[in-house]
């Protein structure tokens, strides 16, 4: 088995974690580091990362998810955003692109007006959906990149995003996608994998 196959298959969900285990900044900065090359639309990279390992900060994250008891014992909890104004960023991001020799002039401002035309065109429901479609992609991601650095992780939806955008100042323009706890599992409470359906369940070749 290949190494990548060992990472996707040994990634659970974590349902408890060990305590007072710190993630070393030098994995957070590898991971995040890799996790630029996630895929986005037009290469806007709409997602935002917040960290919160402050014990503080860790208890009120704690009563704004409904007091759920892995976010107490996981080593950092994660909130990730999705910026729906990621395309008001493709100038600095394709200007980038143009002085490396990979667009000329005419390609640049083709791909400004038509990233404008679409984000504006489709307007605010169609940000905000691509704020968590990229985020999204992007979280599974991480939490691959977190897998192949031996730490566990467990996304979570069940949370006031109200409360959380104002606890960590989380501006108006970004949605929050995911909670992700992370850690090391408590193995005790380890259970089997759940039933997967069989790929013929959920594919069709047509």
């Amino acid at each position: 088995m290949n190494e990548f196959l060992k990472v996707v298959r040994e990634r659970r969900s974590a349902d408890k974690f060990i305590e007072s285990i710190q993630i070393p900044r030098e994995d957070f900065n590898d991971i995040f580091r890799e996790l630029s090359l996630a895929p986005s639309a037009f290469n806007l990279q709409h997602a935002k990362y917040y960290v919160v390992e402050d014990k503080a900060i860790v208890d009120k994250v704690y009563e704004a998810s409904f007091k759920q008891y892995k976010i107490k014992t996981a080593s950092a909890t994660i909130i990730v955003t999705g910026d729906k104004q990621a395309y008001k960023g493709a100038n600095k991001i394709y200007e980038g692109s143009m002085m490396l020799g990979m667009l000329d002039k005419i390609e640049y401002e083709i791909m400004i007006n038509t990233i404008n035309g679409l984000y504006e065109g489709w307007g605010e429901s169609f940000q905000h959906d691509e704020a968590i479609r990229n985020a999204s992609l992007s979280a599974m991601q991480f939490m691959l990149l977190a897998k192949n650095k031996n730490w566990d992780t467990c996304p979570m939806i069940y949370f006031d995003k109200e409360k959380i955008s104002e606890l960590l100042n989380i501006p108006e323009n970004e949605v929050p996608v995911l909670m992700i706890t992370m850690g090391k599992t408590d193995k005790s409470s380890n259970k089997i994998r759940g039933y997967r359906k069989p790929s013929a369940e959920f594919v069709k070749f047509l």
